[in-house]
């Protein structure tokens, strides 16, 4: 394979990582704060990938640059999985350790439920959607490394 097309798959596997995202969205699953961290690497992978086919620029450093947007998605990935499963704590943010405010702040109706970090809103497979990520992401490294490494 060349050293575009590989790109291509790969910029491609995080834009279906991204709409996978966007789609479980729509239909109900929230995300949490840790998840939506995982989306802004994708989004620069696949613009990455988009200045490679609409700018015809193929060049190592662009998928170097590829590899590092997959790798954080990953490391973020495989972080918000150890906070899941209880291996580490999670930011106090989104985990449950931070300022609840006044009693009157919890009985309010106004504004977004806070979804928690350290909990798994779906598992597939037995893993949950921030360790399919991090699978996939890692997977996609890979690919940005491999078609680095390829010649032009």
């Amino acid at each position: 394979m060349t050293r575009p097309l590989l790109m291509l798959i790969a910029a491609g596997g995080s834009f279906a990582l991204l709409a996978g995202a966007f789609v479980f969205q729509a239909i109900g699953y929230a995300p949490c704060e840790m998840c939506l961290w995982q989306r802004w690497p994708h989004a620069a992978a696949i613009l990455i990938g988009a200045i490679v086919i609409l700018g015809g620029f193929t060049g190592r450093v662009w998928a170097y640059l590829g590899a590092l947007a997959a790798a954080a998605t990953g490391i973020l990935g495989i972080y918000h999985t150890g906070v899941e499963r209880d291996w580490w704590e999670g930011p106090t943010s989104c985990t449950g350790g931070g300022d609840l405010g006044t009693g009157a702040d919890l009985l309010s109706m106004d504004g977004p439920a806070l979804v928690m970090c350290d909990q798994v809103a779906i598992w597939i497979f037995g893993l949950s959607m921030a360790s399919w990520n991090a699978i996939f992401s890692l997977g996609f490294v890979v690919i940005w490394i491999m078609a680095a490494r390829r010649k032009a």
